[in-house]
């Protein structure tokens, strides 16, 4: 066991206050910089990159959500408009008419779900979209990409070589 650690309180040693944390704290921290440990850290004496000019206290959750490509986080106008512009390859992504409606639904009944939302944030200018024009258009996609497929020619497979030649 060593020295360098705080004691953990027992009955007849009280807990450390918020003095002896802060002090405990400060001391880690210069023997830290004594031996060396905050030197050559990435990032070292430049700015911290997208703080722009405003104020923003929640610049290093955003900076996160983006790095670490995370979706379904934020407010629902963020996300809405983001589905928005993902909205044809998702539903592309859907093999059956079935479920191409359902899905055009449940996103607009999402939009007027946010836009009815008194919480503020950021104001929902997400449209919502036609069923009938969206499954009309996703046919007409799968119709595009069937004739495409069947218009290339047939790749021919690469003869394989032998592990072993005689």
């Amino acid at each position: 066991m060593s020295d360098d650690s705080p004691a953990s309180p027992t009955p007849e040693t009280p807990a450390p206050g918020a003095r002896e944390r802060a002090a405990y704290i400060e001391t880690a921290i210069q023997q830290a910089i004594r031996r060396g440990d905050f030197d050559d850290l990435p990032g070292a004496g430049k700015p911290i990159a997208d703080l722009g000019p405003h104020h923003d206290p929640d610049w290093w959750i955003k900076r996160k959500i983006r790095e670490e490509q995370l979706t379904g986080l934020g407010p629902p106008a963020l996300t809405l408009r983001i589905e928005h512009a993902e909205f044809d390859a998702r539903v592309d992504a859907l093999t059956r008419e079935d479920d191409v409606r359902e899905y055009v639904a449940d996103f607009n009944r999402r939009v007027v779900e946010a836009r009815r939302q008194l919480q503020g944030g950021p104001p929902v200018v997400t449209p919502t979209r036609d069923v009938e024009t969206e499954v009309a258009a996703w046919r007409q996609r799968r119709a595009d990409a069937a004739a495409a497929a069947s218009a290339a020619p047939p790749v021919e497979p690469r003869r394989r070589r032998r592990l072993f030649r005689r």
